[in-house]
């Protein structure tokens, strides 16, 4: 299943085309394998913040059993490197070092682990209502996929590195044996494979997670695209406008200025409290649980200034803000 295609970018050197290429061939092929795979959840450039520090990965797959991550590299004629892991290419006959895609990728892969290890339990239930699930045991893989026309010297190359280092035509041959993903019936009866997995409700909460932390250069940090927006103001109602009297200007400033003074705040709807509370993401998007009383409430509310309920709650690292679409009033709530 495909929770996010590929962002084309305005692009102006050679190099950048065909890097942007690349990116587009190799989600081709994940589209054209994995589209209607329930089980594995494909996205596609994607860019987040954790800990003061971002990355972005450009292919990240996300299966019963744990993870892929893919960095994509348009390289043409022959890729080497040597017994340190230092990589080299050449170009029109000539030789140049260059950055290792895989170093770059573990990086990545790194955050990556501890931002759903910070957030596990908005995400992952408790294992018997107890003991609370985490990452940790999961199945962590990455993979360079270079370009189909590459020549890659597989003779001086470690082996740890040409294991992970695959052209596009045969990337997804290689996913399937990384994944090795059975049918019920198998998974019931191979006692052998003891890889812990996650449930289809599970799987889907990891891809809501994901999906809410990706940063769009774009636009503004979990937006909704312009075909998800259209489709959520269809189905709300329209607000009820009534023709108001004129007022004189200096009414018209003093209700102004109360409107901008209106600031949304947040508190358990169950027991009042307003300060001892966590924030919290889950399948029905972000909330607090109450320390007090251990219940949750939405941070989703009217807007405090035109009192519209069509608003929508970002977040970018730890700061959560409440937006109106009718009068683009923006208030932080944490």
């Amino acid at each position: 299943m495909i929770l996010k295609t590929k962002s084309l970018q305005y692009t102006q050197t050679p190099q950048a085309q065909a890097g942007q290429k690349q990116e587009q061939s190799v989600a081709f092929f994940l589209r054209r394998a994995f589209k209607d795979h329930p089980e594995i959840l494909v996205v596609n450039d994607f860019k987040f913040s954790f800990n003061d520090e971002t990355a972005q990965i450009d292919h990240l797959l996300i299966y019963r059993y744990g993870f892929v991550l893919i960095e994509s590299k348009s390289i043409k004629g022959h890729v080497k490197v040597n017994s340190q892991g230092e990589w080299s290419r050449s170009y029109n006959n000539h030789w140049s070092g260059m950055p290792s895609p895989i170093k770059q990728v573990e990086l990545q892969q790194a955050l990556l682990r501890e931002l759903l290890k910070h957030h596990k339990s908005e995400i992952l239930g408790k294992l018997l209502g107890i003991k609370q699930q985490g990452f940790n045991g999961r199945c962590w893989d990455h993979l360079c996929v270079v370009s189909s026309d590459a020549v890659i010297d597989r003779e001086t190359m470690p082996s740890t590195i040409s294991n992970k280092l695959v052209k596009t035509e045969f990337l997804v041959e290689k996913l399937e044996e990384i994944m090795n993903l059975k049918n019920k019936f198998m998974r019931l009866i191979s006692v052998a494979d003891t890889r812990p997995d996650f449930s289809q409700a599970e799987l889907n909460s990891v891809g809501e997670f994901i999906i809410a932390q990706h940063i769009d250069s774009n636009q503004a940090p979990n937006q909704a695209t312009p075909q998800v927006a259209k489709a959520a103001r269809a189905q709300e109602p329209k607000p009820q406008f009534e023709v108001q009297p004129q007022t004189t200007k200096t009414t018209q400033t003093v209700k102004n200025t109360a409107a901008s003074a209106a600031m949304a705040t947040l508190s358990c709807k169950h027991c009042g409290e307003s300060t001892n509370y966590s924030p919290m993401y889950g399948k029905y998007g972000y909330y607090i649980t109450c320390k007090q009383c251990s219940k949750n409430t939405p941070m989703k509310q009217a807007c405090p200034q035109c009192h519209s309920p069509k608003t929508k709650v970002s977040k970018r690292k730890e700061t959560y803000t409440l937006n109106c679409q009718d009068c683009s009033h923006e208030n932080q709530l944490v």
